[in-house]
């Protein structure tokens, strides 16, 4: 979500850094901040939460410049959005600042051995450890090696761009997980964490790779690895137009946004879990803990894509809370007089926050006494400025019209809401959630593994097996039928193929006469080998794979890695790594998403604005 943009050269670098900024808004922040050095060697901050109105303010009032520095937008994890937690952060003695986006997995004993070594902590982030960190080993050498030894004790993902006014007119960048690109100018150089906040100024960039560190002077850009071996970057020579550019390379919108998806959900997770505890703390409510308690029963309501999201959520609150959860299309929900009162939750979910069927069951909701909690993508959007509580999912903005990282953010949300109810209610231990929080924060890891493999061009060997075919059926059972009905609306939204989502179980009663040699089916043949129902279900699965192979159909079975029984059956396999049983939809989806991508670039179709499709629908 962070907006990163640093710069070292001859232009005004105030202006130069606001300006970047600004093109990063897209990325979403609640506060921002920025460090500049001056030609004699003073270093000047200025930092504000909210907008960055409010960080030009301070520059008014206070003017700073310099020939060097950073800016930051940060949206918030550890710590409030206050002045005092936004980047960037300070040492000690105040020779060092950092800018940071991501999250620093074992801050808290890093903290405590830097406290016992005399360090004192002035903000509630993870970041600040970093400028300790680099503080402590700046003794032994210059910045870069300190941000090396700093990076090492570093569990987490993080870009972090550092200054230090003890090794000078030097910009020190590093990664691991989170985007860095650098940009080449004549006589100048750039850092930011997308490429918008400095294509004004530069189209020759680059990209550090994870465990890459970046070394920028006045005199040019020195790359070199964890362990300082020198590193030659392939250089971009950027010829795209602004919008293009927003892509970050790809070519397509959607492309981008499913491997977004490993961010979005860690963004929608920070500040929310505690690997620690096994707690989940929800964003302020009007819905009070008492009230959770007391629930008889949760409505669903959604539409299309989060309706899916919203079936899926189903399973996983009734499975962890024990709570009755019924699941509305918001087109129908105020239509049938629905059974609310004082004691029932309405679950909003929504992309947009504007989605007018939505709007509509919310208020009919609230009509009739209950509180609505919303699950949206867009701070300030209306279901959220209704609702009694919101949880937003940190997706960032979503171009192409097919959901696929709002959709995971939305399931990422739900377990979280499904988490905290299983434990106010106390249906979980504290060792379950423990263990359940630490698989959790394994997904986005596991979601980077499935996203390498399309490197192998796996989906696209698929799509030029099966593109021409003209009906696809899917089938799952149990939390992966709903991610069977989103893989088929994801194939039928941009191809244009028909695709239907059916319960594997109910084969027999009708899909069965549809199966021949001209049918492609999509089997979820998931298992978690630790969930004796998972392990019921993926058995029967099998056995529906050995029906649709008896009258000849297609069958291309998405896997857990190790599967020898499924794949025996099938025609064709796509492997996703093990999960428990109610996170293990958020890896399956994936699979589905790349293959309805590529099926639809290799039919020539239109795959950010499918014909007929709009991304929001805010009219009925």
């Amino acid at each position: 979500m962070c907006g990163i943009v640093g710069y070292i050269g001859p232009k005004k670098v105030v202006p130069l850094i606001l300006d970047g900024l600004r093109r990063l808004e897209y990325r979403g922040y609640d506060s921002a901040g920025i460090a500049v050095v001056s030609e004699n060697g003073k270093m000047e901050i200025r930092r504000a939460s909210g907008k960055l109105p409010n960080l030009e303010e301070s520059i008014r009032l206070h003017p700073i410049d310099g020939i060097y520095g950073l800016g930051h937008t940060r949206w918030a994890t550890h710590g409030r959005p206050t002045e005092e937690n936004a980047h960037p952060h300070r040492d000690c003695k105040g020779e060092v600042v950092v800018v940071h986006n991501g999250i620093v997995e074992n801050y808290v004993e890093l903290k405590q051995e830097l406290e016992k070594e005399g360090h004192k902590f002035v903000t509630q982030t993870d970041t600040e450890i970093v400028a300790h960190l680099v503080e402590k080993y700046m003794d032994s050498g210059p910045l870069e090696d300190a941000v090396r030894k700093t990076t090492k004790r570093l569990s987490g993902v993080y870009a972090l761009v550092v200054l230090s006014t003890k090794d000078p007119r030097k910009i020190v960048a590093a990664r691991n997980g989170p985007p860095v690109v650098v940009g080449l100018g004549k006589d100048e150089y750039f850092v930011a964490s997308d490429i918008p906040g400095i294509l004004t100024h530069t189209r020759d960039i680059f990209f550090l790779s994870d465990g890459d560190i970046a070394v920028l002077t006045s005199k040019g850009v020195e790359v070199s690895d964890i362990d300082a071996n020198p590193v030659q970057p392939k250089i971009h020579h950027v010829t795209w137009d602004p919008i293009t550019a927003e892509k970050g390379g790809f070519k397509h919108f959607m492309l981008k946004e499913i491997f977004e998806q490993p961010r979005a959900i860690r963004d929608t997770m920070l500040g929310r879990i505690s690997q620690e505890t096994g707690k989940v703390y929800l964003d302020q409510m009007e819905i009070s803990e008492q009230e959770f308690r007391n629930l008889r029963n949760i409505k669903i309501v959604a539409c299309g894509t989060s309706w899916h999201a919203g079936l899926a959520g189903k399973f996983m609150i009734e499975r962890l809370a024990g709570v009755p959860v019924e699941v509305d299309y918001g087109s129908e929900f105020r239509y049938r007089n629905p059974i609310v009162d004082d004691h029932t939750v309405v679950i909003c979910i929504s992309q947009s926050g504007e989605t007018a069927d939505t709007l509509a069951a919310q208020r009919e909701a609230k009509q009739k006494s209950a509180k609505t909690l919303a699950i949206c993508n867009v701070v300030g959007s209306m279901v959220t400025r209704e609702a009694a509580g919101t949880i937003l999912t940190h997706a960032g903005p979503e171009i192409g019209v097919a959901s696929t990282k709002a959709f995971t953010s939305q399931l990422t949300a739900l377990i979280l809401i499904s988490l905290y109810l299983g434990q106010l209610r106390e249906r979980l231990s504290a060792d379950l959630a423990k263990k359940l929080m630490q698989e959790f924060t394994r997904i986005p890891q596991k979601l980077e593994t499935i996203l390498q493999g399309d490197r192998d061009g796996i989906y696209e060997t698929l799509a030029r097996q099966l593109f021409r075919y003209t009906d696809f059926l899917y089938l799952a059972r149990g939390i992966h039928y709903p991610i069977a009905l989103e893989g088929a609306l994801k194939l039928k939204e941009i191809s244009y193929i028909h695709a239907e989502g059916y319960p594997a179980g109910e084969m027999k009663h009708g899909p069965n006469a549809l199966i021949d040699e001209n049918l492609p089916v999509v089997v979820l043949a998931t298992r978690d080998e630790f969930d004796s129902e998972s392990m019921i279900r993926y058995e029967k699965s099998v056995s529906n794979i050995q029906e649709v192979k008896a009258r000849d159909g297609i069958v291309i079975s998405v896997v857990t890695e190790g599967d020898h029984l499924a794949r025996k059956a099938s025609d064709h396999v796509i492997e996703i790594p093990t999960a428990p049983e109610l996170m293990a939809p958020i890896l399956e989806i994936v699979p589905l998403q790349l293959l309805a991508y590529h099926i639809a670039v290799r039919r020539g179709c239109d795959v950010d604005q499918p014909r007929n499709l709009a991304k929001s629908v805010t009219v009925e």
